[in-house]
């Protein structure tokens, strides 16, 4: 939820009292998450543990620095956000680790703020300044200035324009490490899209331009050719599964009931699982694999000789 979005949610409500001091949270990081939960739950919002540089962020470390420097209003007004992110020594791609910062903690923790660090009651209250700066919207802009390939020969500069080219206003909805999700105006369609980074430290080619606006889509896992087969087939047999992915599956199951909050961490711990079995623990999923195996070929089979009897007539 965008955090004008949150500010609307939240209007006309009422702050729940706290269920710790502010000086327990700072010191028991489990208390912590156990009161922002509950504030979320209360409040009737969603709550999430954002993720920056691939990282899920430390929410009470977070706060545990904000409201040591007074709190958000202060960190605003004395521009100290880049103290704060120095902190959690992030990734040198990772440029707008103040900005992000400081709109996650926005999100998750300001009220949280006001409530347990300032003993707040009453009506929720929104500080002077959120995201943006007198003037702006709130979110960055983003020009932009493109030549059709037909006219790149006559507009060889970007800043020349020219029949063939156009220009165009554009908005950063979000960062990640290798560029911006960005949306653009053009006329009364808004196209949404993903601004690369150059890699400067790639290969040349001649053929990518850093500046070109790139259509998001998701990318096709390999696989996917038996999947759709079986979408257009309902009949279609189910492929097999390795024993590990057997194994996967189970551990998978388990590793959710006890960290719901880690689920981008569970493959490589599930990997990190499955190199320490033993022969004999491993030959069990194998087993299981190699019978799921035989069941794909026999009903596979089964499959085929529908097929021929149904063409035959």
């Amino acid at each position: 939820m965008s955090p004008d979005g949150r500010c609307k949610s939240w209007n006309g409500k009422l702050y729940p009292a706290a269920l710790a001091s502010h000086d327990d949270v700072v010191k028991d990081h489990v208390l912590f998450w156990d009161t922002l939960r509950r504030f979320h739950f209360m409040m009737g919002t969603k709550f999430m543990v954002p993720v920056i540089g691939g990282k899920d962020l430390d929410l009470h470390v977070l706060y545990v620095e904000v409201t040591g420097k007074g709190g958000y209003e202060k960190v605003v007004a004395e521009k100290k956000w880049r103290e704060v992110s120095n902190v959690f020594r992030f990734s040198p791609t990772t440029t707008s680790a103040s900005f992000v910062l400081k709109k996650h903690y926005f999100s998750f923790l300001y009220h949280y703020e006001q409530v347990y660090f300032f003993k707040q009651r009453g009506p929720l209250r929104s500080p002077p300044d959120v995201f943006s700066s007198p003037g702006s919207s709130g979110k960055h802009k983003l020009a932009m200035r493109e030549c059709s390939s037909a006219a790149k020969s006559n507009c060889p500069d970007p800043v020349v324009g020219g029949k063939s080219c156009f220009e165009a206003v554009g908005v950063i909805d979000g960062k990640f490490d290798c560029g911006y999700l960005v949306s653009v105006k053009l006329g009364s369609e808004i196209l949404k899209g993903v601004l690369y980074h150059p890699d400067h430290h790639g290969p040349a080619n001649p053929t990518t331009h850093s500046n070109a606006l790139v259509p998001y889509t998701r990318k096709t896992r390999h696989g996917r050719r038996r999947q759709s087969r079986r979408r257009g087939d309902p009949s279609y047999p189910k492929p097999n599964r390795s024993g590990y992915n057997f194994f996967f599956a189970e551990k998978h199951y388990k590793l959710k009931s006890l960290y719901p909050n880690r689920e981008r961490e569970f493959t490589k711990m599930i990997g990190e699982s499955w190199t320490k079995l033993g022969p004999e623990e491993r030959l069990v999923y194998q087993k299981i694999g190699q019978k799921d195996k035989e069941r794909y070929k026999r009903e596979l089979q089964e499959y085929r000789e529908r097929l021929k009897l149904g063409q035959s007539f």
